[in-house]
C-alpha cells in the first residue's frame, strides 16, 4: 500500500471554525439544532454552478440545471463537447427563472485547461463557485474482449479524468474566501452509475470508468478533510437519456416498453429528473452532512439479487 501522500493544511469549514448556535428552547426542551435551516424552495440560494455533460435534451445534465435554477442559483454554466442544444437550453430556462444568469460553454470535459478555464471564468466573475456537478460521459456496448486500448482508454478519459479535473480545480476554487464567503465550502458531484457498484450492470469499459468515478469521490472527500468541500457520486440505474435513447425506441417499437427497468423492484425504468433532484440535494446544504458516498438512485436495482419476476411469489 503507498504512502498516505503529503496534503497540504486546508481552510477550515464554518462548522469547525464557529461555535455552534443556540436555538434556543420550547417550553424548557432544546429545539432542534440546524445547520442548513429552511431553505424552502431556494435550496441552492445565489449558488454558482458548473455542469457538464449537459447538452442532451434528454439528459441528467440538462434535468440538473433546470432543477438548480428553480431552487434559486445565481448563476449556472452548462458545457458540453456538443453545444447543439446548449442555445436551446438557455434560452429555455432563463424563460422559466428570469433571475438565473445561465452561461453556455463547449469544450471537452477531459481537457485541462478548459476545465481550468471554466472554473476561472466564474471566479473572475461571481467571486466564488459553489457546485460542480461533473456529468460528462459516454459508454459503449461492447464485451471486454472485442474492446481495443484506444477504446478502453477513450472511456477511462470522458468518464473518469473529467471527473478529476473537476474535483481538482473545482476544490481550489471552493477553498476562496471572500467578505461574502468568510469560510470556504463547496459540493463536486460525480455522474457514476449502478454499473460501477455491481457487476452485469453495463459494459465492462464502462463499469470500470464508473467504479474508478466512485473510489475518486471518496478519496478526494479525505483528502478535503476539514474545509467544508463536500464529494459525492451520484450513481443512475436505468434512466432514459440520450445515451439510452435506443434501447428506448427499440423496446418501444416492439412493444415491449413495459419490460424496461423489471429486474428492480419499482419495475420501471428512471427519468433525468428523478436524478437530478439527488443532485439537488447534494448540492445544497441540506446534504451538509452527506460526503464520500456513492448514491444508489437506481429503483432498488443494487439492493438485492437479480430474480425472474413471479417466481418467488
Amino acid at each position: 500500500m503507498p504512502a498516505d501522500p503529503k496534503i497540504k493544511q486546508q481552510g477550515l469549514s464554518r462548522e469547525l471554525s464557529e461555535p455552534p448556535k443556540d436555538p434556543g428552547t420550547f417550553e424548557n426542551i432544546p429545539r432542534v439544532r440546524e445547520i442548513a435551516g429552511d431553505l424552502g424552495d431556494k435550496r441552492v440560494k445565489d449558488k454558482v454552478i458548473i455542469i457538464t455533460g449537459a447538452n442532451s435534451p434528454l439528459g441528467i445534465g440538462r434535468a440538473s440545471a433546470h432543477q438548480f435554477a428553480r431552487n434559486a442559483a445565481k448563476a449556472i454554466y452548462i458545457c458540453d463537447f456538443a453545444d447543439t442544444h446548449l442555445a436551446t437550453h438557455k434560452r429555455e430556462i432563463e424563460s422559466l427563472y428570469p433571475g438565473v444568469e445561465i452561461h453556455t460553454r463547449q469544450f471537452d470535459a477531459a481537457d485541462e485547461p478548459a476545465v481550468k478555464t471554466v472554473v476561472d471564468e466564474a471566479l473572475q466573475k461571481y467571486g466564488k463557485l459553489d457546485i460542480f456537478f461533473a456529468n460528462a460521459g459516454i459508454s459503449s456496448r461492447k464485451v471486454f474482449w472485442e474492446e481495443d486500448t484506444d477504446g478502453f482508454m477513450k472511456m477511462l478519459r470522458t468518464n473518469t479524468l473529467s471527473v478529476f479535473l473537476a474535483a481538482k480545480y473545482a476544490s481550489r476554487a471552493m477553498l476562496k474566501t471572500s467578505g461574502a464567503k468568510p469560510y470556504p465550502q463547496g459540493s463536486i458531484i460525480a455522474t457514476a452509475s449502478v454499473a460501477g457498484l455491481r457487476s452485469n450492470a453495463g459494459p465492462t469499459d464502462y463499469a470500470a470508468s464508473k467504479a474508478a468515478v466512485i473510489s475518486l469521490m471518496q478519496t478526494c472527500a479525505y483528502q478535503l478533510s476539514g474545509t467544508g468541500i463536500r464529494c459525492n457520486a451520484v450513481c443512475p440505474g436505468l434512466i432514459e437519456t440520450g445515451m439510452t435513447k435506443s434501447t428506448y425506441d427499440a423496446a418501444r417499437a416492439r412493444g415491449s416498453e413495459g419490460k424496461i427497468g423489471q429486474l428492480n423492484p419499482l419495475r420501471r425504468g428512471g427519468v433525468a429528473d428523478e436524478i437530478a433532484r439527488a443532485v439537488l440535494f447534494l448540492g445544497s446544504d441540506e446534504a451538509s452532512y452527506v460526503n464520500g458516498q456513492a448514491w444508489a438512485v437506481d429503483g432498488g436495482l443494487s439492493a438485492g439479487l437479480p430474480f425472474v419476476p413471479g417466481k418467488l411469489a
